[in-house]
């Protein structure tokens, strides 16, 4: 799979692409991942990639007609591009696993004041990382590629990993525990000293359910957290 950030900003997403999971997964050729600098497709003799707004206003715009040259040289066939923005829809563990099937995905970055309207309609969609407003989309397309890469086969060590993490099965992730198994008075569960793989399964789920159903009530269908309040229907 290819990964393309395009971005006005090369330096604030590089270091972090060079680190853990994504290092190893582009050190083995699993996925490609490239930053690419908006200026190479700038004209002129200043390079110039923004603007002032039409209307007034504080601030600069990203071009549209530079943005336009760059995914026209950047996108092959069958690829997804998306304008990361607090305007567009909320990136989901669902929406991870679905642009992991894609063979390139290109994530571009609006910055400064934000991207010409324009652009919206030259891409595939838009995408938010969260209800709140950051200086560019570098660090939300970081988010993206990490959450996305890792459901690319090959790219986990173990493949039951993606599928136990929070989310994947539509709750969060049951506690995990390593040695000591007794630390200032808290002692590690004993059904997980048991080796008996049923009940730890069991004891998984019933804890996924309890922190979902604590921290995350909406992520829970009715009868899901009925049954978990009420187990026995009283």
């Amino acid at each position: 799979m290819i990964l393309d950030i395009l971005t006005a900003h090369p330096g604030m997403v590089q270091g972090p692409l060079d680190h853990s999971i994504v290092k190893r997964a582009r050190d083995a050729g699993t996925i490609t991942v490239r930053v690419r600098d908006l200026r190479d497709w700038a004209e002129g003799r200043h390079r110039q990639i923004d603007d002032t707004p039409y209307g007034g206003g504080a601030g600069m715009v990203l071009r549209v007609d530079v943005l336009a040259r760059a995914l026209e040289a950047i996108r092959d066939p069958g690829a997804v591009s998306l304008l990361m923005t607090p305007a567009g829809p909320r990136f989901d563990q669902a929406v991870a696993e679905g642009l992991a099937q894609v063979p390139q995905l290109v994530l571009v970055c609006g910055h400064y004041e934000g991207v010409d309207a324009r652009v919206e309609a030259i891409v595939d969609g838009c995408l938010s990382v969260g209800d709140y407003v950051l200086t560019g989309g570098e660090l939300p397309a970081l988010v993206v590629v990490e959450a996305v890469a890792r459901l690319v086969p090959g790219v986990l060590g173990n493949a039951a990993s993606a599928g136990d993490e929070s989310f994947s099965s539509g709750l969060l992730e049951y506690p995990q525990y390593t040695r000591p198994r007794s630390w200032d008075g808290h002692d590690v569960p004993a059904v997980l000293l048991s080796g008996h793989h049923a009940d730890i399964a069991a004891w998984r789920r019933e804890q996924s359910l309890a922190r979902t159903a604590q921290t995350r009530p909406d992520l829970l269908p009715g009868h899901q957290l009925l049954a978990l309040l009420d187990p026995d229907g009283g």
